[in-house]
């Protein structure tokens, strides 16, 4: 494990309703907080930590995480991901997510910021069992420029792969290059300077979800622009521009209360550290 800046390893498993950890392991510049319960549904939430507050040069970092059945989980991150400068090489972080059958996550890191001539690229990797529930956030924003540039990073590259029962059932891969590509333009960011993206698998989606999330949509709004589609499996996927983190994380918590209240019958947790 010598090649990673930062290694973490979770494993959570359902003890009598409540989910605590079978095992914990870190090492390098990645840590975890103690587990917090927000209220008495026994779901467990776990910060993780980057001790050296930010991702420079050649950093890479490996996480995996397993959430044993009927276990329910919420990992966040104690503050935003910052990607400084890295003039030889990229910065990367590769994820694993082993989700057993009737098992809950919640993944939803705070924003990611790449700052000037910052090169990143990010990989999740999700294998799930039938009955399982995933929900995952991310949201881009650019960073701090002396020139007020919008875009001054070189390239961000965020990649998503999904499995069901070991067959690959959802892919999402998004590459962002502002030297090569106009960052204007249809297609990409469209005048906006932040990307919002929320990805929902579970056997309990369904088009009437799918429909009330519809509702929350303004579409007279030049705040964001919006888009929802249904995944080829149990699922469902958004993606949103805008020019404010707080706009996107508006619209992602109203989901988020939705399908908590919709299929669990819950409130979800207020999770801002700030």
């Amino acid at each position: 494990m010598a090649e990673w800046t930062g290694v973490l390893r979770l494993d959570a498993e359902d003890r009598g309703g409540r989910t605590v950890a079978r095992n914990v392991y870190f090492q390098g510049a990645l840590k975890v907080m103690r587990p917090i319960y927000h209220d008495d549904s026994g779901q467990a939430c776990y910060y993780i930590l980057n001790p050296g507050g930010g991702y420079l040069d050649g950093d890479r970092y490996h996480l995996q995480f397993t959430v044993e059945k009927n276990a329910r989980l919420t990992l966040t991150t104690q503050s935003a991901t910052k990607i400084y400068k890295t003039p030889k090489k990229h910065a990367y972080q590769e994820t694993e997510i082993f989700l057993k059958e009737g098992s809950y996550l919640e993944y939803l890191p705070d924003p990611l910021i790449a700052y000037r001539d910052a090169k990143y690229t990010q990989k999740n990797v999700i294998h799930m069992e039938k009955g399982a529930t995933f929900i995952y956030s991310d949201i881009i924003t650019p960073g701090w420029s002396s020139e007020g540039d919008m875009f001054s990073y070189d390239r961000l590259q965020l990649i998503n792969e999904i499995y069901m029962e070991n067959e690959l059932v959802a892919f999402d891969h998004l590459k962002l290059i502002p030297s090569s590509q106009n960052m204007k333009t249809i297609g990409l960011m469209e005048g906006y300077s932040h990307l919002g993206s929320m990805v929902v698998v579970s056997e309990k989606m369904n088009t009437e979800l799918l429909e009330r999330l519809y509702e929350l949509i303004d579409t007279k709004t030049t705040d964001y622009k919006i888009g929802l589609s249904m995944l080829p499996i149990h699922g469902f996927t958004i993606r949103i521009l805008a020019n404010l983190t707080q706009t996107i994380e508006r619209v992602f918590s109203e989901c988020h209360r939705i399908i908590s209240e919709e299929w669990f019958q819950t409130t979800p947790s207020f999770l801002r550290k700030y």
